[in-house]
């Protein structure tokens, strides 16, 4: 309760943004969820704002371009300043990876909502795992989550959840942009998530002579996840190695990827996932799914925000149609009024997780 109350009652002043590098202090949101920005371009024509539209800045009085936004959704959201007709990132934000390139990110806070954020609570550890990749004749590279207590008590043996990005994003998304990590913690010190491994991997892979139709053909990371993957973090994390023990999810294209995958290889994943994209990729024969999968899976989840284009709203929800058409047993989420965005994905795992390896 205490931490609830001090969301409350953060909400209600100015604040610096938390993605803000440290000691800068604009942009700053305001309590009607309006941003502030203050940009120091002397030379620049013309400085605008691109955050859910663009936004053109003006001089104030100190030389500085400034503008006040209008009201910003809740949620983390992908911005970039915009000089002289260039599209540059803020030197006042943290650096995300998204839109296959590094940008501007500010997070908008959620009133009386404290799930994602920092709490006193026991940490995990997220940790930076390379491995050599024999398939694509590179090295590369996951982040793990290992729970609080990984380190202390060495006779714990974990579950394991493969957990997906989705397209123009990489293995830093999940931690960065999502949260991943506080909603891990707390899930687990309140008691409501089973302690478990998180691997959050690269989802590209390029295996040298393989040919691809395109982006929705997922065969050359299949074989990375299933011969390589899996088998580098079974032997250097203290896993549960089996089907029972394991689950995959993934949002966007990585929900794609995790239907694929799973129902490829039903000997190796119980649980499964898609937020905002699943099935076997857009345009999926209805013929794929029967009611094998619910002897198969113990979980199928998929969800989607309401406020998603027209194009991706239907197309979760026409899974979700052909599923409960065939009898296959599942749970359908929808996160109110969020659209493709972090905020859909983080209530998405709010409420997969609790759910696993039960």
């Amino acid at each position: 309760m205490m931490a609830l109350l001090a969301v409350c009652t953060a909400a209600q002043a100015q604040e610096s943004a938390t993605t803000n590098i440290t000691g800068k202090e604009y942009p700053k949101v305001n309590p009607d969820r309006t941003v502030i920005f203050k940009v120091d371009a002397p030379q620049a024509r013309t400085v605008a704002v691109d955050l859910g539209g663009r936004h053109q800045m003006t001089r104030n009085a100190q030389g500085q371009w400034e503008v006040t936004t209008p009201p910003i959704v809740p949620g983390f959201h992908y911005y970039s300043l915009i000089i002289d007709g260039v599209s540059v990132s803020d030197p006042n934000s943290k650096p995300f990876f998204g839109s296959g390139k590094m940008m501007s990110g500010i997070e908008i806070p959620e009133v009386c909502v404290d799930y994602y954020l920092d709490k006193d609570v026991p940490h995990g550890e997220i940790r930076v795992q390379r491995y050599w990749s024999d398939l694509t004749q590179s090295w590369r590279v996951c982040r793990v989550y290992v729970p609080a207590g990984y380190d202390t008590d060495l006779d714990a043996r974990y579950p394991v959840l493969y957990l997906l990005h989705g397209a123009g994003e990489d293995e830093t998304g999940w931690s960065e942009q999502g949260l991943m990590y506080n909603i891990m913690d707390n899930l687990i010190d309140e008691g409501s998530a089973v302690p478990m491994i998180v691997v959050m991997d690269h989802g590209v892979a390029t295996i040298p002579g393989a040919r691809s139709s395109g982006m929705f053909d997922f065969t050359s990371y299949e074989k990375v996840v299933i011969e390589e993957l899996i088998p580098m973090i079974d032997s250097r994390y203290r896993t549960l190695p089996d089907r029972l023990h394991r689950g995959i999810c993934g949002l966007s294209l990585g929900g794609f990827q995790s239907f694929t995958i799973a129902m490829d290889n039903r000997d190796k994943f119980a649980w499964l996932g898609g937020f905002s994209g699943s099935g076997k990729g857009p345009g999926t024969a209805a013929d794929l799914y029967d009611k094998s999968m619910n002897d198969d899976f113990k979980l199928i989840f998929i969800s989607t925000g309401t406020k998603e284009s027209p194009q991706m709203y239907a197309t979760v929800k026409n899974f979700h149609d052909i599923l409960a058409a065939a009898g296959v047993r599942h749970i359908f989420f929808q996160s109110a009024g969020t659209d493709h965005e972090w905020l859909t994905w983080r209530r998405s795992l709010y409420r997969f997780v609790p759910l696993l390896f039960k």
